[in-house]
């Protein structure tokens, strides 16, 4: 058989999760002199193996697991008795499962097809001299490289024992849990484990507490179903904290609705959290919630609306038109909820000043886990306007900024999803809604309609703001005590507002 050699350059055997050239490590056995197999943790924290073929992911996960293997087990691709048999193979010599893509024979032989290069350029990269063939699978040809079928490879043939990774763990989407991605992983003495659920849900609380609980440094997520996983790095460093939101994961809803108190701190007259201190505005807001449970068909979480800067009457000291209330003034309330399980959002009302600036105020409440933020553009005035006499607005750019700031802290903090409200009862107020960007994972954002008065009006303005809204925007829902006409019991909230509201306020 003539043999052939391709000279590839490595990165046509990487993948687009960025898999990276990283130490590996070596065991060896007291006068053992066989060419040993080298394995290495993935460089990146969170490597992604989602290439849309299983050749290509067998490839992908060889080359995060593996600098060094003179030895392979190759199987056909369309085989499965084949690959299940590798994969047993593999497991007991510690070396990489790869595939063969389907071939043609003719008279003149064996015909590559695409996926030979790739292929060639693993075994290269390995530093293979041996590949042990099962079933009807076809070793490129490759100088140097002896092929043989698996039954007839003896022992002394095989090489020495590989340093286990335990530092790693591999999750597998369904249908990954046979492949020759996850046998190599398992060759690699990697910990192997499906996603709970049998999906690809990093942050529910199953997969939470597997995340937390594991005594590995690195994650492979593996399966073509994980390709449109959005920001995995984020969802499995913030899983592996094993913090989870008010009734459970990292998703703000996941398969829930909220009922919430409003106002400030020690100010009735801006709603009713402000009537009372802050653990009997916890058992308040729990009391409303569990009046929703029955007529409620997901399960309800209390929660505070805090109003951290409260739109002012005249310019002030800084001429904002905005007393911005001190992290001390509202962190007895943030702790009263916390400790009773519920959610938490910080409001803004910013008068001339702009929402960014007065976000980083709080930047150190934002960090915490069940905190979210909420923008009330009816406050935020142009710099000839003042509050009462015009209702202000705000732009997308200036949403945008805040919410990637939001994001960027999520990310870096490795917090849960947070809740992002946006306050609207005119299209003014939000005035190009349309271009906001929701395209950050990191946050679940809500438009919240804040109508009041009689309820065919309030049912008008309901309807209105969500014309052209998009399927990623949650919705809020806000009861009046003393201005609706009249104020809708919570059977009548959750069988009149349709759709059904994610969040019901009470003010």
């Amino acid at each position: 058989m003539p043999l052939r050699r391709l000279a590839l350059p490595l990165l046509a055997v990487m993948t687009a999760a960025g898999v990276l050239v990283a130490s590996g490590c070596t065991a060896t056995t007291d006068g053992d002199d066989r060419e040993a197999v080298t394995t290495r943790a993935p460089e990146a924290v969170v490597t992604v193996v989602a290439d849309p073929t299983p050749e290509a992911r067998a490839i992908a996960t060889s080359a995060a697991l593996f600098a060094r293997s003179p030895l392979v087990v190759l199987a056909p691709t369309d085989e499965a008795a084949a690959v299940a048999e590798a994969g047993e193979r593999a497991a007991a010599w510690g070396v990489p499962v790869l595939l063969a893509a389907a071939r043609a024979t003719g008279d003149s032989g064996a015909e590559a097809v695409e996926g030979d290069a790739a292929l060639t350029g693993e075994l290269e990269r390995l530093g293979v001299e041996r590949v042990a063939t099962i079933g009807g699978a076809v070793a490129p040809e490759v100088d140097g490289v002896e092929v043989e079928p698996a039954e007839d490879v003896t022992e002394a043939e095989r090489p020495g024992p590989a340093d286990a990774r335990e530092d790693t763990l591999l999750l597998v989407a369904p249908g990954e849990e046979g492949s020759a991605a996850a046998a190599t992983a398992r060759a690699a003495r990697a910990d192997v484990r499906a996603v709970p659920g049998g999906g690809t849900d990093l942050q529910s609380p199953a997969s939470i507490d597997l995340l937390h609980g594991s005594t590995t440094t690195r994650t492979v997520l593996l399966g073509s179903d994980f390709a449109t996983q959005a920001d995995a790095a984020w969802s499995v460093s913030a899983a592996r904290t094993g913090v989870q939101l008010p009734g459970g994961g990292q998703r703000v809803f996941d398969d829930r609705r909220y009922v919430a108190l409003y106002g400030a701190p020690e100010a009735p007259v801006l709603g009713v959290l402000g009537e009372q201190g802050p653990e009997a505005a916890a058992q308040r807001a729990a009391q409303l919630t569990a009046e929703y449970a029955p007529v409620s068909d997901r399960p309800v979480v209390p929660m505070m609306e805090i109003i951290a800067t409260v739109a002012a009457g005249d310019a002030g000291p800084d001429g904002d038109y905005s007393n911005e209330l001190s992290i001390d003034a509202l962190l007895p309330y943030v702790e009263a909820a916390e400790a009773a399980g519920q959610y938490v959002v910080i409001d803004l009302q910013p008068g001339r000043t702009d929402f960014l600036t007065q976000a980083k105020r709080y930047e150190e409440l934002l960090r915490r886990p069940g905190v979210g933020l909420a923008l009330d553009p009816e406050w935020r005035l142009a710099p000839d306007q003042v509050h009462l006499r015009q209702i202000g607005g705000v732009d997308a750019a200036e949403v945008d900024a805040v919410s990637s700031w939001l994001a960027d802290l999520v990310q870096q903090e490795a917090l849960p999803q947070k809740m992002f409200v946006l306050h609207q009862f005119r299209s003014s107020m939000l005035r190009d809604r349309s271009s906001i960007d929701l395209s950050r994972p990191e946050l679940a954002t809500v438009v919240h309609v804040d109508g009041q008065g009689s309820q065919p009006d309030k049912q008008a303005t309901w309807k209105a703001l969500h014309e052209g809204a998009g399927e990623e925007l949650h919705w809020g829902w806000k009861n009046f005590y003393d201005e609706d006409e009249p104020m809708l019991s919570p059977e009548q909230t959750m069988a009149d507002v349709a759709p059904v509201p994610d969040i019901v306020t009470y003010q």
